[in-house]
């Protein structure tokens, strides 16, 4: 794909996908990551004489309809606070200021608010490719979804690039894919199989060992034919779980901390061949041999949480497993919001070699998948 360092931008109006879609409440961004992650792909342009107006959306309002509480201007505010520069918000595509103003920085509202976003409406996206010289994609958290601004943009746009986040990204999840060293160790947690049964099969390709936990963790334990108690499972999964767990790479929790209630009643430490039947798997700890798979590994992928860690009373596994990866010399990979905010509540994201900004995307590009957006960017050529 092209990327933006290998192009002119002097002079350029630059219109860039980015995914600022970040929580708001009473009308003030609650938590600007996702805005700060653009910041080096709108500070390049900058820095060499282009103008800049960025696309995102912003929740899930009802597409063709304008809704106060999805709009951006509390983004573009905090973005102008970050930035101290001005920061201008257009309303709709047929205005008159876009890259025609004094600010340098514009936002264009939800581009949820517009008909034929979620449909990849060619004629949409034939729009955003012309508002400027250049299109550039820069929303990985996005890549996976087949949309206006995400596929038909690039493929109408004149020129359409990577910024630099997308680059990132993708250099990074790659390397944990392909350019990988073993040992390699893979977290996988979270409430369903079924979310991450292409993930675990995939990364059962290729990780030494797989540590699972969380419902997933449940799952696994029943197949092997052991009782789980009232512990959540998919039992529609079993029999696929079993047959991953025949493979021998799955690291199965041998002690857990069960209880009748999400809030603590009769919590217990226990083997997992000891669980009663109403009684629930609600954490875990770590073995000493899977500290030290952890300890030895040269390559650890991580994505979801251990148990019910937003619980104290549950939050062990996670904590631990956190502390341990940041101990770690591993190149270190994370991805999903769970394990995000594992990470920034137990130990600083500086302690995992990258995070990645993406959630869907993420596992779909973990899963060996080609995401539309950069199938799209790999299909352009400059000046196609």
């Amino acid at each position: 794909m092209i990327n933006l360092s290998s192009l002119d931008l002097n002079n350029k109006n630059l219109v860039i996908r980015v995914d600022m879609n970040v929580p708001i409440k009473d009308g003030d961004v609650h938590d600007s990551t996702r805005i700060k992650a653009c910041l080096p792909t709108i500070e390049y342009a900058l820095e060499n004489n282009a103008k800049v107006l960025l696309i995102s959306h912003l929740g899930r309002p009802i597409e063709g309809n304008f809704e106060e509480e999805f709009s951006l201007k509390p983004v573009a505010i905090e973005l102008s606070k970050i930035i101290n520069m001005d920061v201008e918000l257009i309303d709709t595509l047929e205005s008159n200021k876009i890259f025609k103003s004094s600010s340098n920085i514009q936002v264009l509202e939800n581009i949820r608010f517009f008909e034929g976003e979620k449909e990849n409406s060619q004629e949409l996206g034939y729009k955003l490719g012309s508002l400027g010289d250049i299109y550039v994609f820069d929303a990985f958290g996005t890549a996976h979804r087949e949309q206006a601004s995400t596929h038909a943009a690039i493929m109408n746009a004149p020129i359409a690039c990577s910024g630099l986040l997308l680059e990132k990204e993708e250099n990074f999840l790659s390397q944990a894919l392909k350019k990988y060293e073993r040992p390699y160790v893979a977290i996988i947690g979270g409430a369903k199989v079924s979310t991450k049964l292409e993930l675990i099969k995939h990364i059962n390709e290729v990780a030494d060992h797989i540590i699972v936990g969380g419902g997933i963790a449940n799952t696994f334990i029943k197949s092997s034919g052991l009782n789980v108690g009232n512990s959540l499972t998919e039992e529609s999964m079993l029999e696929i779980a079993k047959s991953i767990l025949d493979k021998g790479k799955i690291i199965l929790p041998n002690r857990v901390l069960t209880s009748k209630t999400f809030e603590g009643e009769d919590t217990k430490e226990t083997s997992i061949g000891n669980i009663g039947k109403d009684e629930m798997i609600l954490d875990l700890y770590l073995e000493q041999e899977t500290k030290t798979l952890i300890n030895n590994a040269k390559t650890i992928l991580w994505n979801g949480p251990m148990g019910v860690f937003e619980n104290s009373l549950f939050e062990n596994g996670t904590k631990e497993l956190s502390k341990e990866i940041a101990k770690s010399n591993a190149f270190s990979l994370a991805g999903g919001g769970e394990t995000l905010s594992a990470i920034n509540k137990y130990i600083k994201s500086d302690d995992v070699s990258y995070c990645s900004t993406g959630g869907g995307a993420f596992l779909e590009f973990m899963e060996g998948k080609v995401l539309p957006s950069i199938k799209a960017l790999n299909s352009k050529k400059i000046g196609s």
